[in-house]
């Protein structure tokens, strides 16, 4: 009897410790759980940890997210740097000695080579040619320009009309010698990079003007280089006027 009674007093410590061990194991579960939430939210809900797939997804995404707002910030800033290249330096317009130097300068030069015509008359030739008025608008206009290099336009205006004496000298007058007078001319300022534009009709002007043939290798320095002095000097007059008197 005693014997009985003690086997059932240990099976009921043996089923009351499987108890507390279950809920132990419970408690440890829940607390798990717990901890866990936020991997099993983002992990979809499921049970587990998140795979390795889905987080590499997860971290792609991210990453492309931010390499995507990095390259809009700097679209817009590159937008923002050329919209502001393109705004002009000053936005009130263009001052009145802005205009009239420049005009007056224009009108005394034409002025004082008519006065020079006068003086070589006699020989039959003319400083006012067509070539000196651009050099004209590019000295009084755009004196920081490279066309307005005392370099490039001295040695662009005597090199290009000495083509010219040569292409006729070769060719004789007609397409051929001005081609080649031009290209020669377009060559020869690459070249040495004297870069100036108006001295490249000198030598369609020396081939089709039969009052400057007389002149021969003259030519490279008179009606050109001669005429680009006196442009030279009249530009120091202007430039000093639209420094010291504005309005």
């Amino acid at each position: 009897m005693a014997l009985l009674q003690s086997q059932s007093l240990h099976g009921i410590g043996c089923c009351s410790s499987i108890v507390l061990a279950r809920a132990r194991v419970q408690q440890c579960l829940a607390a798990v759980s717990h901890s866990h939430a936020p991997l099993l939210r983002a992990n979809g809900g499921r049970t587990g940890l998140p795979s390795s797939t889905s987080s590499l997804k997860a971290g792609n995404a991210i990453s492309f997210s931010w390499r995507r707002r990095r390259d809009l910030r700097v679209v817009a800033e590159a937008a923002t740097a050329g919209a502001a290249k393109v705004t002009p330096a000053s936005s009130g317009g263009v001052s009145i000695s802005d205009v009239l130097w420049p005009s007056a300068g224009a009108f005394l030069a034409m002025a004082v080579l008519g006065k020079m015509d006068q003086m070589v008359a006699f020989k039959g030739v003319s400083l006012t040619i067509a070539p000196l008025g651009a050099v004209c608008c590019v000295l009084f206009s755009a004196p920081d320009s490279p066309a307005a290099k005392k370099y490039n336009m001295f040695v662009a205006q005597i090199g290009c009309a000495a083509f010219g004496v040569l292409a006729l000298s070769l060719f004789g007058p007609g397409w051929l010698a001005r081609g080649a007078a031009l290209s020669a001319s377009i060559a020869f300022m690459t070249i040495t990079g004297a870069s100036h534009p108006p001295a490249a009709s000198l030598p369609i002007l020396f081939i089709d003007g039969p009052k400057f043939h007389n002149l021969q290798l003259w030519y490279a320095l008179f009606p050109g280089a001669a005429g680009c002095i006196v442009l030279c000097l009249i530009q120091e007059v202007v430039l000093y006027l639209k420094k010291n008197f504005k309005f």
